[in-house]
């Protein structure tokens, strides 16, 4: 199956990218997906094939109809995410699932179950594609780029299907926030656009948090313990009493839907210096802005406490809630839908609890919610993929430029 070998040969390209590098990519290897991408494009007869000196790769399926109809995108990303190695990724495809638990690594006891991932259920009876335990799969998202370029292949081979211009683009390093940085939306010239990143069949998202991080960085002073007293300031000591004022209640683990949380994803210190970084995160404007108002007064109360200069903090916007632009073009969010539906699926309307290249794209200016690729358990070695779910993404896609093109503009 096309489709399947796709995504496998996408999968054994390690694309891994580094929130360290300041580069573009920000790593080198993602490049070598790119150019393979390009290759494969250009094989397949597309035109405008194009990769940038970043590792940007764009193509066009031209409209086979003189009718005016807006020219829509498909977008997806190359990376995978730094959380786990995305070298020698084995997959294996366990056909007809039976709901039982499935061995990923024997020697490392590393087993994939329902009791701890019910969802596993809902897919029994299908072909699932799974890791070897010691990689992630890299579904997020070379299942949505294997969908893309399987849609666009069967729309080639069928011309019955009439549909307007189409425009491709993958990127690297949407895992580290920076996919739509350097993403030529002017040269895409597309009216709106879709990510294929989601996740579980039917997803469609439209909502993402409000996103910022917060660096705080700790100048204590080192004193011989000996003649410490009222001397020394333990950096690390401070950083665990900053960390510790946060609400325990309003974190990833004990937040759900469109609760916001604060979220700790790096401490370290020595008594001279330490470092906490934190992701702030809601989905209501107001309460972002609150939270981050929150994290300020953190610092500010350190400050009070230790001597002006202990602490300072670094807050700083990563993304916004896309809504506020898909908004004021319904139609986009309507058109998928009606795919969805009439490929037997039901879509389910679902926050993003995270971002996507999408919500940056829609505030420059593309409207770009997402849609489901299918994958499920990202960035870790539990990652699996049911390949029905991958065949319903691309009907979906198919689904959206024969809809786009039926519509009075």
């Amino acid at each position: 199956m096309e489709l399947v070998e796709r995504f496998l040969r996408y999968t054994a390209v390690d694309t891994q990218s580094s929130e360290e590098s300041e580069t573009v990519p920000s790593t080198s290897k993602q490049k070598n997906l790119a150019i393979l991408l390009k290759r494969e494009m250009e094989e397949m007869g597309l035109a405008d094939v194009t990769m940038d000196d970043m590792g940007y790769v764009y193509a066009t399926l031209p409209a086979n109809t003189d009718r005016k109809i807006p020219t829509i995108g498909f977008i997806s990303h190359m990376d995978t995410s730094p959380s786990t190695s995305g070298a020698n990724v084995r997959p294996r495809i366990i056909p007809d699932y039976n709901g039982e638990e499935i061995v990923l690594n024997s020697s490392q006891g590393i087993v994939l179950s329902p009791s701890l991932f019910p969802e596993l259920l809902a897919h029994k009876g299908e072909d699932l594609i799974v890791t070897d335990g010691t990689t992630l799969l890299g579904a997020d998202d070379k299942a949505g780029i294997a969908e893309i370029l399987t849609a666009v292949q069967y729309l080639q081979q069928h011309p019955e299907i009439i549909h307007g211009k189409i425009r491709i683009g993958f990127n690297p390093d949407e895992e580290i926030g920076m996919g739509a940085a350097h993403f030529n939306v002017d040269g895409f010239g597309c009216d709106f656009a879709y990510t294929v990143d989601g996740g579980e069949v039917g997803e469609m998202e439209f909502e993402n948090f409000n996103a910022a991080k917060a660096v705080f960085r700790i100048k204590g002073l080192e004193v011989h313990p000996g003649y410490a007293k009222d001397k020394m300031i333990n950096a690390s000591a401070i950083a665990a009493e900053l960390v510790g004022m946060f609400p325990a209640d309003e974190t990833p683990a004990t937040t759900c839907g469109y609760e916001g949380f604060y979220h700790l994803i790096g401490l370290s210190g020595q008594v001279d210096s330490a470092t906490a970084t934190f992701i702030i995160r809601d989905h209501d404007r107001a309460r972002f802005e609150s939270r981050k108002a929150f994290a300020q007064s953190v610092a500010d109360s350190i400050n009070a406490k230790y001597g002006a200069g202990t602490v300072q903090a670094g807050i700083s916007d990563q993304y916004y809630n896309m809504k506020e632009q898909i908004d004021k073009v319904p139609y986009v969010v309507d058109i998928a839908c009606q795919a969805m539906e009439e490929a037997g699926i039901k879509a389910v309307k679902v926050p993003i609890r995270g971002g996507t290249d999408g919500a940056q794209l829609s505030f420059m200016g593309l409207p770009c919610p997402n849609l489901f690729a299918g994958g499920l358990n990202f960035h870790g070695p539990y990652e699996w993929i049911p390949v029905q779910s991958m065949e319903k993404a691309v009907k979906t896609i198919v689904g959206i430029a024969r809809i786009c093109a039926g519509r009075n503009w």
